[in-house]
């Protein structure tokens, strides 16, 4: 006997299910490419998501890179609620009298140094004397700063005889733009001992990537007992480096010896970076030279840090022209590896290593698997500022 047919639509196989949910995939919109203006999209989800930066009142350092971004928006843009939106929230923690609520400075911590680099573009801007006062107190705290033997500063207080790289970045860039704004040349010397030692310090010659940190004394259960260094390169404590790097050449005269020592430095650091980026992405992973390890991610904050200090140095000269084509691809695949737009048309700064250090409280070992253990997140002000930075170099470069 033969079985009835039915005129109904025919239930869906699996793989018809499956063909049809790709279709829809493929059919998606696009969050935006390499051509988006994402510098606005970026400035204007910080004023309407975050109209207050650090809802918690403390003076953190990735703070001041986030606002250093919408400077940079700023500038690019000449919107003034840009830089009213800087102004403002400093303004809730630097005080009319100059004082810094909620800075610490006996903890000499280099990461509340950081700010001063926006405290000084608000005295450049205004020539407020509020800003001068504050930028002196941070100043006077690197002043009293611990050091190493070579002269480095130690990072903090409570991590004695040790450099890391991050360092650099919150205390002798604004050494150096202090420095320069009020007239301190006697002390550019220091200022670029705190660049060439770190770099001394830490870097293995071998990979010619430098370690996250090292720890002079031998003391601290992650240092190696002949070199000092932690046991692993870290990529943001890379893209802190190299950004400084750039950033301080700016500020130091051309005359200096010390100047030249540092230009080499950051370009053949920037070269030995470049030959452990992810061949598909042009982006680094969380641990850059081990990017085919279990658990290993390209990571955003990083990733960005790198290429914002390549965007300026090409801009001004201080790279050769052969790092445009890896700029490009790179910030191309950035666009889509990290950045999503929400219903409300801000933009999400995804995959960004919350935090990540060594020793203290916590004992944080610098091992491989305490790398990926630490939370990954979206929105940090490390990965946002980088972003920011490095969106309005992309957009001076394309016009």
């Amino acid at each position: 006997m033969t079985a009835p047919t039915t005129t109904g639509p025919a239930e869906p196989t699996r793989a018809a299910t499956r063909r049809a949910a790709a279709e829809r995939t493929r059919t998606w919109a696009p969050y935006g490419d390499a051509s988006t203006d994402w510098a606005t999209l970026g400035a204007e989800t910080m004023l309407a998501r975050e109209p207050v930066m650090n809802p918690h009142d403390k003076w953190e350092y990735e703070d001041g890179l986030m606002l250093g971004g919408v400077l940079a928006v700023h500038d690019l843009t000449g919107d003034p609620r840009y830089l009213e939106y800087v102004r403002r929230n400093l303004d809730h923690f630097v005080r009319p009298d100059g004082s810094i609520h909620a800075y610490r400075p006996d903890e000499l911590n280099l990461d509340h140094v950081n700010n001063g680099k926006v405290v000084l573009d608000l005295f450049d801007r205004t020539g407020e004397e509020r800003y001068r006062k504050a930028a002196d107190l941070l100043f006077d705290q690197l002043r009293h700063q611990p050091r190493l033997a070579a002269g480095t500063f130690w990072h903090k207080k409570i991590y004695p005889h040790q450099t890391w790289l991050d360092g650099l970045y919150m205390g002798s860039v604004f050494y150096a733009r202090y420095c320069a704004t009020f007239g301190r040349e006697d002390l550019f010397d220091d200022v670029a001992l705190q660049f060439t030692t770190a770099y001394d310090l830490t870097l293995d010659p071998e990979s010619g990537l430098c370690r996250h940190a090292t720890d002079e004394s031998r003391a601290m259960p992650w240092a190696d007992p002949r070199t000092g260094w932690s046991p692993h390169v870290w990529l943001r404590a890379l893209g802190w480096f190299v950004m400084a790097m750039t950033d301080v050449l700016e500020h130091l005269p051309e005359t200096l010896p010390q100047r030249a020592t540092i230009l080499a430095n950051l370009r053949s650091l920037l070269d030995a970076v470049r030959e452990v980026a992810d061949p598909r992405t042009g982006l680094w992973y969380q641990i850059p030279d081990q990017g085919g390890r279990p658990l290993n991610y390209l990571e955003a904050s990083g990733s960005l840090m790198v290429l914002a200090a390549v965007a300026k140095g090409l801009r001004l000269g201080y790279l050769d022209d052969d790092w445009s084509d890896h700029l490009d691809h790179a910030w191309a695949s950035a666009v889509g590896e990290f950045l999503s737009l929400t219903d409300e048309g801000w933009v999400n700064v995804n995959k960004i290593c919350q935090v990540a250090g060594l020793g203290g409280a916590a004992m944080r070992d610098g091992s491989y698997a305490y790398y990926m253990s630490e939370p990954i997140v979206a929105n940090d002000h490390k990965g946002v500022g980088p972003f920011l930075l490095l969106a309005a170099e992309m957009r001076r470069r394309t016009g």
